[in-house]
């Protein structure tokens, strides 16, 4: 009888090296053993060579069902299975329904299981005149997390939380010993900025940055620390497109608080100077694109351990929702759940950084900020073997070839990317083959925090 249901060999990338001759060891979808040379024995076995064996991405920041009819975890968990991505983190915002209590968070897990191809995480929210009421039940319904906005976006769909009830929330969710998430830019310095941009009558691609400007984010970030300080509560920023706002988050951290920093793929990749002037709307996200001197700054904190996690915020507008040449008008967000890891890995590979960089960035530190580090995130004993395995293999990105994505647009169209994933494993399952997403509707899970997948 062979020792295990599957073992793969390869260039086994974990946290703090690679094992050039590694293998991992699968048994009941949980990782058995992780080793170098000569691999044991397995009812299969999958030789990948030269090919880098890395754990399944959590992304941190997915944005599953903001218009409706669009795009929903059908369309969502298709991208992320194809790009590698084993767990995703979804928002409360949902078009028509803010995850703020119990019911719309069993709820949309209900109908999420439903479609799901890969495993999935929930995170839920507050509405402003329900303050810190619903979040014990929520809790309770199996949130990740909590997320919050300084700006408001939509009364309804995605409201601003005062101070006042950010303390409160704050509060309430250190006792339960989650996270709060900060959507963070100050809303009275972005409507100034705003009405600044529409006097001025600029109306081009420059109004993105110009009505958000840096230091409104610096003020939200330091602001959200403060708070999270004096409630005991571990405060993350969800997106971060600023070198001062990792400043910050270190400057916390070692004062002995509990900070931590998220930089979305956009904003290691994308500049204003040359991709916003080409995109226009399709390059709108917020906080925005920043220059390429802030593009070098964030590199700069990810080689010195200052970023803890990248994510996407990925959501799959409709092109009708992306290309008004009115900037403001536009939508904010893009799709790039199935080329997360790829690109990241370009980032690290031209950059003479290590591997283990995107083992610790999606998946270990997403694993431990979610609470969900005893079963996701690590290439190790007693994980669920949820694993990619990208080759080296230069391609240039065309969003349309794979069928895997709800749009056909993306911002990276046409980029090359040195690696592309050739497997993804859910729980020592083959979900995709390098061509095909094999996971049906309904494979993924539920991950709750502290609780089995």
């Amino acid at each position: 009888m062979s020792d295990f249901d599957l073992v793969l060999t390869g260039r086994v990338v974990g946290t703090d090296r690679v094992r050039e001759n590694g293998y991992v060891a699968v048994r009941g979808g949980l990782i058995e053993r992780v080793g170098e040379g000569s691999p044991p024995s397995a009812v299969r076995r999958e030789d990948f060579g030269s090919a880098l064996i890395l754990p399944g991405a959590i992304d941190a920041q997915v944005h599953s069902r903001s218009q409706a009819g669009q795009e929903d975890f059908i369309w969502s968990t298709r991208a992320a299975a194809a790009g590698g991505v084993t767990t995703i983190v979804d928002m409360p915002y949902d078009d028509g329904m803010l995850i703020c209590d119990a019911d719309r968070l069993r709820r949309k897990a209900r109908e999420a299981g439903e479609q799901v191809r890969v495993d999935f995480a929930l995170y839920g929210t507050v509405h402003p005149e329900h303050g810190a009421t619903h979040i014990p039940e929520m809790v309770a319904a199996g949130a990740c997390g909590f997320k919050f906005s300084t700006f408001g976006t939509h009364p309804e769909r995605f409201p601003r939380i005062p101070p006042q009830t950010l303390h409160a929330c704050f509060a309430e969710i250190a006792r339960h010993g989650l996270i709060a998430g900060i959507h963070n830019e100050d809303d009275e310095m972005v409507r100034a900025a705003i009405a600044e941009v529409a006097r001025l009558g600029i109306t081009d691609y420059r109004a993105q940055g110009m009505s958000r400007p840096p230091a409104a984010e610096a003020f939200a970030t330091a602001g959200a620390y403060e708070i999270g300080a004096a409630a005991g509560c571990a405060t993350h920023i969800v997106h971060c497109s600023i070198g001062r706002g990792y400043d910050l988050c270190h400057a916390y951290r070692a004062q002995g608080f509990d900070t931590t920093i998220e930089a979305c793929i956009h904003y290691l990749f994308l500049d204003e100077e040359h991709d916003v002037p080409r995109l226009g709307g399709r390059a709108k996200v917020n906080p925005p694109i920043r220059s390429r001197k802030e593009v070098g700054a964030l590199w700069r904190h990810l080689a010195c351990g200052n970023v803890t996690v990248v994510s996407t915020d990925h959501v799959s507008w409709s092109s009708g929702r992306k290309d008004d040449p009115i900037m403001l008008n536009n939508a904010s967000g893009v799709p790039s759940l199935e080329v997360l890891y790829a690109l990241l890995l370009k980032g690290l590979f031209e950059r003479g950084l290590s591997f283990s960089w995107a083992s610790r960035l999606l998946a270990a530190n997403p694993a431990r900020l979610f609470r969900i580090g005893h079963r996701k995130g690590a290439l190790e004993v007693g994980r669920d073997a949820d694993i990619v395995v990208m080759a080296h293999d230069p391609q240039r990105y065309d969003p349309t070839a794979s069928g895997n994505n709800a749009v056909t647009w993306s911002p990276y169209a046409g980029l090359e990317l040195p690696f592309r994933p050739i497997a993804t494993f859910q729980r020592g399952n083959v979900i995709f083959d390098g061509t095909q997403v094999l996971a049906e509707p309904g494979k993924g899970r539920f991950v709750t925090p502290g609780l089995a997948a």
